[in-house]
């Protein structure tokens, strides 16, 4: 049995990113349910918001799912950690930060713990720390990004390499060919975000899912680069802002307020593309229709399945 389902009692190999503010239990739910590992980001939100969409994806599903508390960013750290022990969580996610001080606590509350790294050096030290499982993200992903460049081709096998627990491959992938290269690559499942987020059930604004559908292998850009705080978003009017802006010499101050939480709900929620932004993958480039979330899963195993069966002929 596949190591990533079996740890996490799930049907198919397949977890969802956590997408900070913009997390729902509608998605979360819908990923759950239709075999995967859904997932609620805290992003910068408040235990009690966090603690609503909890109990929310709690009553609409018995199925597992997870809390992503990206340990950097959100100003309650302490107090997620509480909550997720608090509704018996199953799975917890750590990012954007050293795991370490917070797995101890969460193992003896029997909680699965996954680490989101991107280089084997983290990856190395998130194992030791006692992470059950590694999110190995490449550079091809969505928003926040350890600014190290590395893309998912090359940082899979190195990590798959180098340590022992099960790792899933994050960044790039969209559909069941992804997913089959992430087996060969070494990894025993992926995370996916952005193509979650053109889905039927997925509750973000028509013009975010148009854009997507839309959207050409070059539609992404890399915001942050002068400032040390990498992001990888989609292009719109409030994108060509920011990169005017960073020619014009923008402080780090002056970039996290026009990168908040705030200015992505105006994108992803509000759909107001000249004052919000929206994050994207590289994926973008693959993404062509809107299906259910269990069409989507389904479809990308069986191709996955296809794709596998195909290359093995391919070396006979």
């Amino acid at each position: 049995m596949n190591p990533v389902c079996k740890l996490l009692k799930i049907n198919y190999p397949i977890i969802q990113g956590g997408m900070g503010n913009i997390s729902n239990a509608q998605l979360a739910t819908a990923v759950s349910e239709a075999g995967g590992l859904g997932t609620i980001g805290c992003g910068t939100m408040s235990p009690d918001e966090v603690e609503k969409i909890i109990v929310d994806t709690k009553r609409n599903t018995d199925k597992p799912f997870a809390v992503n508390i990206a340990i950097n960013v959100t100003p309650y750290l302490d107090e997620l950690i509480q909550l997720v022990i608090k509704h018996k969580v199953p799975v917890i996610t750590l990012s954007a930060g050293n795991p370490a001080p917070y797995i101890p606590l969460l193992h003896e509350h029997n909680k699965t713990v996954i680490a989101v790294i991107a280089s084997v050096k983290h990856a190395e030290k998130a194992e030791q720390a006692g992470a059950d499982m590694l999110v190995a993200e490449g550079f091809e992903a969505a928003g926040i990004n350890s600014g190290l460049e590395l893309t998912t081709f090359t940082l899979i096998p190195q990590i798959a390499k180098h340590v022992g627990i099960p790792v899933l491959a994050a960044g790039g992938i969209g559909d069941g060919n992804g997913l089959a290269a992430a087996l060969m690559l070494g990894a025993s499942g992926v995370q996916i975000g952005t193509r979650f987020i053109a889905t039927k059930e997925a509750p973000f604004h028509n013009d975010y899912k148009k854009r997507l559908v839309e959207a050409e292998d070059t539609a992404t850009v890399v915001i942050g680069r002068p400032v040390g705080r990498v992001r990888r978003i989609l292009k719109n009017p409030y994108a060509a802002k920011l990169l005017s802006l960073e020619k014009e010499g923008l402080t780090l101050d002056q970039y996290g307020r026009l990168t908040s939480e705030t200015q992505h709900v105006l994108g992803a929620l509000k759909g107001d593309m000249e004052n919000g932004f929206i994050n994207s993958g590289q994926v973008a480039g693959l993404i062509s229709h809107i299906p259910t979330v269990k069409e989507l899963l389904d479809h990308m195993v069986k191709e996955a399945q296809e794709q596998l069966s195909k290359s093995a002929d391919l070396l006979n």
